[in-house]
């Protein structure tokens, strides 16, 4: 069954340009790897809440703009290896090079996690 990778993170709003060529190198990594689908999705509608929210949650600075992404791999197994070989020492991709391309985001301030599909509908 498939299975997802789910990312929300905070992105200068200035930074938009350097994020979109950032993310067409690194996930163009992840599709090598097994991935069917990825989306990275810029902050349109995303409200302020009374308790918590998606700005909250990473820490939005007034400049910065949420990003909500999720990679999609064909089953849990397939992410696992390829996450594996992405981490193992001999692993080298100059698109996830940090000197050509450094990320335009505070990766401290990312949340992610893998989740596993409970209900799936349309196409």
């Amino acid at each position: 069954m498939t299975y997802i990778d789910g990312f929300v993170f905070a992105v200068p709003t200035a930074n938009k340009q350097t994020f979109i060529a950032y993310a067409k190198s690194v996930d163009s990594v992840f599709i090598d790897l097994g991935a069917t689908r990825i989306l990275e999705c810029w902050g349109d509608d995303v409200k302020d809440g009374k308790v918590t929210d998606f700005r909250k949650a990473v820490q939005a600075k007034e400049d910065e703009t949420v990003v909500f992404s999720w990679i999609e791999w064909p089953d849990k197994e397939t992410r696992d290896r390829a996450m594996q070989k992405m981490m193992s020492p001999e692993f080298e991709d100059e698109r996830m090079d940090p000197e050509k391309y450094p990320m335009p985001f505070d990766g401290k301030r990312l949340v992610y996690g893998g989740f596993a599909p409970v209900v799936e509908m349309g196409g």
